[in-house]
């Protein structure tokens, strides 16, 4: 019996495990789009690009593995049956609980190794991007200011930069600045260098000059200096986000009804978030004994189990989506999280009932008895 669940269960993680991969893959690629603006105009290296998008990776993980072992469990057992394999193993007496054992293992690791995505990596990775975003965003000199390029910062100032230099300097820097509508002033130095005071970016000119134009008077004056220091805050004035709820862990998101710098929806979604922790990893084990129970209970069709896995994915997207919908209302009613926990484990409870006491010619001569009832 060891043998056969040990087998069961390495035909599903290896169907989970294609599956996952080949979701994951897709929904990367559709992520990673909104970030082609970052490498095409701003020049963004390969490295940051790929770690940028792999910090989506936990959060789309959490989504997908349900309904990747929910198929794999589906194929595997749909294929045992079609090969008489699971048909032998009934008809030799090891009851539809046994059989179910490889998946009921693989939900049980899956759903472990969610609880720790869900509660460890996706607070990290969420964390990691929203920093390593904004740097790229707003705290990135070499991707700021592009060689040979003019650079706007903001409106009527506009920055070129000849070369970055290997110790992180620039050279042959031309600054046009007509913020101030009374004066024009173009700067241009040999070299220079990018710092950040207070999340803002100043460049400091050395050896360069200064010409100003006044506008009002057409006076013109020009003036040699060493080094000189212009503040381009306004570009980088949108600061790092706050944390956003996924940062934070299951503790303060259950907790967050006594905080009192959280508005009363902001408390009703993170309680909601908290409890969406505890039940979410939970799906991986209930999808995969929906997916097998139908299979071990139902009779033998020679023909195919199309009617068996019909019902067994509708039952699955119906689950979803009362999650989702339980979810919206938990964010308006609290009393709604109890829904979030009926949703994910009432199914759960359902299915190893089946799996354990389900009888089919119990059901037979119950439906013999409506018919003769019927008739009489």
């Amino acid at each position: 019996m060891k043998k056969l669940t040990r087998y069961i269960s390495s035909q599903i993680f290896s169907g989970f495990l294609l599956v996952v991969f080949s979701l994951l893959s897709m929904l990367w690629l559709t992520q990673s789009l909104r970030f082609v603006e970052m490498v095409t105009n701003k020049g963004l290296p390969l490295r940051l690009f790929v770690e940028l998008t792999t910090l989506l990776m936990p959060q789309l993980f959490s989504l997908l593995s349900p309904i990747a072992v929910f198929a794999a469990v589906l194929f595997v057992y749909n294929r045992l049956l079609s090969d008489r394999e699971l048909v032998i193993m009934q008809a030799s007496g090891i009851s539809p609980l046994k059989n179910a054992a490889g998946a009921f293992f693989i939900g049980i690791v899956l759903s472990f190794f969610s609880i720790y995505v869900q509660n460890i990596g996706i607070p990290k990775a969420e964390g990691a991007f929203r920093r390593l975003e904004w740097e790229i965003r707003n705290n990135v000199s070499h991707l700021m200011f592009r060689e040979g390029e003019f650079t706007s910062l903001k409106e009527n100032l506009t920055v070129f930069i000849t070369k970055h230099e290997k110790d992180g300097s620039v050279s042959g820097i031309l600054l046009s600045d007509e913020t101030n509508p009374k004066q024009k002033v173009t700067l241009s130095a040999e070299r220079g260098r990018i710092l950040y005071k207070d999340d803002h970016p100043r460049i400091i000119l050395v050896n360069g000059v200064r010409q100003e134009i006044d506008v009002e008077s057409s006076r013109f004056t020009s003036l040699k200096f060493e080094r000189y220091s212009v503040d381009l805050g306004a570009f980088g004035k949108s600061g790092l986000k706050p944390a956003s709820v996924r940062e934070k862990s299951l503790l303060q998101l259950l907790n967050a009804g006594g905080d009192t710098n959280l508005s009363v929806a902001d408390q009703r979604k993170h309680i909601v978030e908290g409890n969406r922790r505890i039940t979410t990893p939970w799906y991986n084990l209930v999808f995969a004994l929906i997916a097998c129970t139908g299979l071990l209970i139902g009779n033998f069709n020679r023909r195919g189990q199309t009617k068996i896995i019909a019902f067994s994915v509708a039952s699955m997207i119906i689950i979803q989506g009362l999650d989702l919908i339980f979810t919206n209302l938990a964010g308006r009613r609290l009393y709604f999280v109890v829904f979030l926990y009926l949703n994910c484990f009432l199914p759960f409870l359902v299915c190893l009932y089946l799996l354990c006491f389900y009888n089919p010619f119990i059901w037979r001569r119950l439906q013999n008895c409506i018919t003769r009832v019927r008739h009489a």
